[in-house]
């Protein structure tokens, strides 16, 4: 449009309003294309907020006030930056109420500075390298997590469990991976 603008200066009057309006119209209407697109963007409701394809794991998370604990806990562990980043991840996301069966006192001491590195552990447990879609958690499967140790699915009765724990809505995307919200925190070994 730079170019547009440009040119038109140097044309002649008639020429110039002409091609300002052209220029005008193009603004207004990739500005309404824009919008419409955002608009538009389908995404998947949790927590109250809908998570959609634009933004990242973090972003979509810090939208859903079903995952308060779950935020506090990611941003206590110093994983913000990772989970942000390119990825791709699969996220099995403990919701408030999941992380309500956990013993208070275990909870409390998990967010304790000094306890980072566990906490890391238990975070990294919920996270697999790559985009992993509910259509491809078969009964059976092994999932390698980024904290080392293997989670087992069991897909039964229409139902898919991670490591124990139901998945609730599964396949809200992120720009950098897929997250599958879950009602139980996962402990590893």
């Amino acid at each position: 449009m730079a170019v547009a603008f440009v040119a038109s200066i140097t044309a002649c009057n008639s020429t110039k309003t002409e091609s300002a309006s052209q220029d005008s119209a193009m603004m207004d209407s990739t500005a309404m294309m824009d919008s419409t697109s955002m608009m538009s963007e389908k995404g998947v409701e949790v927590g109250g907020a809908m998570m959609v394809p634009s933004k990242n794991i973090v972003e979509n998370a810090v939208a859903s006030s079903d995952h308060t604990t779950l935020v506090s806990a990611v941003q206590a562990a110093g994983l913000v930056e990772t989970l942000s980043g390119t990825g791709p991840f699969t996220v099995f996301a403990p919701t408030n109420e999941a992380f309500a069966k956990v013993p208070k006192a275990t909870l409390d001491n998990l967010l304790k500075p000094e306890m980072k590195a566990d906490l890391t552990k238990v975070l990294t447990y919920h996270v697999v390298p790559g985009v992993i879609m509910a259509a491809n958690l078969q009964d059976g499967q092994e999932l390698t997590t980024v904290q080392g140790q293997k989670l087992k699915v069991i897909v039964k009765d229409g139902k898919v469990l991670i490591g124990g724990s139901t998945v609730t809505i599964a396949d809200v995307i992120s720009s950098n991976g897929v997250t599958h919200v879950i009602d139980g925190v996962l402990l590893p070994k």
